[in-house]
């Protein structure tokens, strides 16, 4: 009797130590999921390859990252974002389209330049609003222009200048991740 006793009791030890562990793995699973947020550092990456070009006084390769900047905006993934973020997005999407669309197919810098200015306002937005970034981005301002853009460091490289004034600018704020 004393055995069966022992074996119902390992059982239900065992029983419990699958549920535990069951429970650990679903727990783990649902905070992972609960810590992710929509990140899309496509989208930024992207817009930083156009704000190089444009500092590089180069159109064709500005058109070129313009392109890719397009196809990371309509590719964006709103699955994942709360229907206030979607609503935020949806406010900013075709916004960002608009002017990146301008930017590729456009061949005169200047003209890139103004869309660029746009564009960077309303990616600022939404950056900020959804917190898009894992990594930080610097807010910088060219006093000349009276203009923002976001870059990737510190370091100012003026996309609405270029070779012209390249390094006029400050940095106003930084966007942690």
């Amino acid at each position: 009797m004393e055995t069966v006793i022992d074996l119902l009791k390992f059982l239900n030890m065992k029983k419990f130590q699958i549920l535990a562990c069951a429970f650990v793995a679903l727990l783990t699973v649902l905070t992972v999921k609960a810590q992710e947020k929509t990140t899309d550092n496509t989208i930024l990456t992207a817009y930083f390859d156009v704000k190089n070009a444009l500092a590089n006084d180069d159109a064709a390769a500005t058109n070129t990252k313009a392109d890719v900047l397009l196809k990371a905006i309509n590719n964006f993934k709103t699955d994942q974002l709360s229907a206030t973020d979607k609503t935020v997005w949806a406010k900013y999407a075709e916004k960002l389209k608009f002017d990146t669309r301008h930017i590729a197919e456009n061949k005169e810098i200047a003209h890139q330049r103004e869309h660029f200015n746009t564009l960077s306002q309303n990616l600022y937005e939404a950056v900020k609003a959804l917190k898009l970034n894992t990594t930080t981005v610097y807010r910088q301002y060219c006093p000349m222009k009276k203009s923002y853009w976001l870059s990737e460091t510190s370091a100012i490289k003026n996309p609405f200048y270029g070779s012209q004034m390249l390094t006029c600018g400050s940095v106003k704020e930084a966007l942690a991740p």
